[in-house]
């Protein structure tokens, strides 16, 4: 899963994505509207964390301009005010979901995650396919009875490929969903990732590996 926090208090901004990272999420960060739009606009995000109250560019506008270019990212709305209009009015621009400051951290990843499952296409919150069975919100892997100890970027690699549901997922695709924006886009990290995880999923064989295409489940 792939998020972009867009924070104007620093401290708070670099905390939250800290804490993210330590769920498995890939995180980037925006410290204003400006560049935090730009961010959205180019690339893949799955969740968009939103602060209202940002100097400069607003984030009521921010939003307004995802709503209009058709972002596929979910937004949820951050703001220290938490009056009923206020809830109405992030709504009504757009947001999906909307947390008043200050908030519990294990409330935030939840609405996250659940903002997450509601992409388009929706994905169930458990994968299946065949006896592999991935549990999103839990962040936990079967295969049988065998639990699977997979780490952050296999997990998401799996659930990923899990979720395109057959279709043929490219290695650029998995490393813009999976991976962060400091990541070298020539890097082996997705062909390795894959590797390793084809290792701990065991026989029979799950990944399927399409000649210039990519990987699919």
């Amino acid at each position: 899963m792939r998020v972009l926090v867009i924070e104007d208090d620093v401290e708070l901004a670099q905390a939250v994505a800290v804490g993210l990272r330590r769920t498995w999420m890939a995180v980037d960060v925006a410290f204003d509207g400006a560049s935090g739009l730009e961010r959205a606009l180019v690339n893949d995000y799955d969740v968009i964390v939103l602060d209202r109250d940002l100097p400069g560019l607003h984030g009521d506008e921010v939003c307004a301009r995802l709503v209009a270019a058709r972002c596929r990212g979910r937004v949820l709305m951050l703001t220290a005010a938490a009056t009923t209009e206020d809830l109405v009015d992030g709504l009504g621009i757009g947001a999906d979901d909307y947390l008043p400051k200050p908030f519990d951290f294990p409330v935030l990843t939840a609405r996250i995650g659940a903002l997450a499952r509601r992409a388009h296409p929706a994905v169930p919150p458990v994968l299946r396919h065949g006896d592999l069975v991935v549990d999103t919100a839990r962040r936990r892997a079967l295969r049988g009875t065998r639990r699977l100890e997979l780490a952050p970027k296999e997990f998401g690699v799996l659930e990923l490929l899990l979720a395109a549901a057959g279709r043929t997922v490219p290695a650029e695709e998995l490393l813009e969903r999976v991976w962060d924006e400091a990541t070298d886009p020539f890097t082996q990290a997705v062909k390795v990732t894959v590797s390793r995880l084809r290792a701990k999923l065991g026989d029979p064989p799950v990944i399927e590996t399409v000649a210039k295409s990519g990987y699919r489940i």
